[in-house]
């Protein structure tokens, strides 16, 4: 699989990565060997950049990613998050102390002694406003706790405001069919910085693997279900933020465009990997024959032009009066 720079840190990393929430939880049950197997699956196929975070079932994403890493020679780039364990999860509370707090636990959980990049974790948007929780990272990076940092973020505008700080080195948004602001609003900026895009949620939680139902129903322990609204945190990471029913008519409309050589999720895949901005993708999945499917998308040949304007069309008529203007 091809590599792509990651902002300028230096870091080669697939154009597929690995994404691993569902290895931590909030998408049903997954038991412990089912998320080894995955995290092996994507490396066998040459995934070498692996994203996790300290909150992903409260540290076990990251303790299985120390474990099957211990087993193998390869030394894949491991992207964890911090800032989510904050209670009440306020800026202010974004300190120099609670990040190293947080940086030593996921240093511990890897088994490193320098974490290779840092994210803040979706924090709230008054952080980005605040230039001592920068100044904090720097101090952390000096210390090689950490080797680099970068941000999650919500919406288009944290991130435009992030790549104002020069430490900050990535920033990792939702970017699908479904979620295209981003590529108007934020990918010519960070490009111009030298910031690597780091795209969570391309398949929009399933929706855009072309398997899901408007009524299809999802384990209480699925974010699926009881994220549906908004009640645990931003809806914006549950279908993407698309309206079930809605977005499952827009998938209808999509596969008339997928070239008959590809499945609908390495469709959107492609997709994304068609803007250059793009250092890597991080579908998230637990089943191997899955993750082979994503990886082998890097492969498939960038999109016609024809398509790309098809795949706006569905956009701007089903689904960006529902998210377009939020994120």
């Amino acid at each position: 699989m091809d590599e792509r720079e990651l902002g300028s840190m230096g870091y080669g990393v697939s154009e597929v990565g690995l994404g691993t929430w569902n290895v931590g939880g909030d998408w049903g049950d997954v038991s412990e060997d089912e998320g080894r197997a995955a995290i092996d699956a994507a490396i066998d196929e040459g995934v070498t950049f692996v994203d996790t975070a300290d909150v992903y079932g409260d540290g076990r994403s990251e303790r299985l990613i120390r474990e099957v890493l211990a087993d193998r020679p390869e030394d894949p780039i491991v992207a964890t998050k911090a800032g989510r364990r904050l209670d009440p999860h306020e800026a202010a509370s974004y300190t120099e102390d609670n990040l190293r707090e947080f940086v030593d636990r996921s240093r511990e959980n890897l088994g490193v002694d320098t974490l290779d990049l840092l994210q803040l974790h979706c924090p709230p948007t008054d952080a980005y406003y605040r230039p001592a929780t920068f100044e904090a990272l720097d101090t952390l990076a000096d210390e090689n706790r950490i080797a680099g940092y970068g941000v999650s973020v919500e919406r288009v505008e944290e991130g435009l405001k992030a790549i104002e700080y020069p430490g900050v080195e990535t920033i990792q948004v939702i970017c699908n069919p479904f979620r295209q602001r981003p590529v108007e609003r934020l990918f010519d900026a960070a490009d111009r910085a030298d910031v690597g895009i780091i795209v969570r949620v391309p398949l929009a939680s399933g929706l855009l693997t072309g398997t899901i139902d408007a009524d299809d129903e999802f384990p209480a322990n699925d974010h699926r279900n009881f994220n549906r609204d908004g009640e645990a945190f931003d809806v914006g990471e549950t279908f993407a933020g698309v309206p079930l029913e809605p977005g499952v008519a827009a998938v209808e409309e999509l596969r008339r465009i997928v070239p008959e050589e590809l499945t609908l999720a390495q469709f959107a895949l492609r997709w994304i990997l068609d803007f250059d901005a793009v250092s890597t993708v991080i579908p998230g999945s637990t089943a191997p024959d899955h993750i082979a499917e994503n990886v082998a998308a890097a492969a498939a040949d960038p999109l016609s032009h024809e398509r790309h304007g098809a795949v706006r069309d569905v956009y701007e008529e089903r689904i960006a009066p529902h998210v377009h203007q939020r994120w």
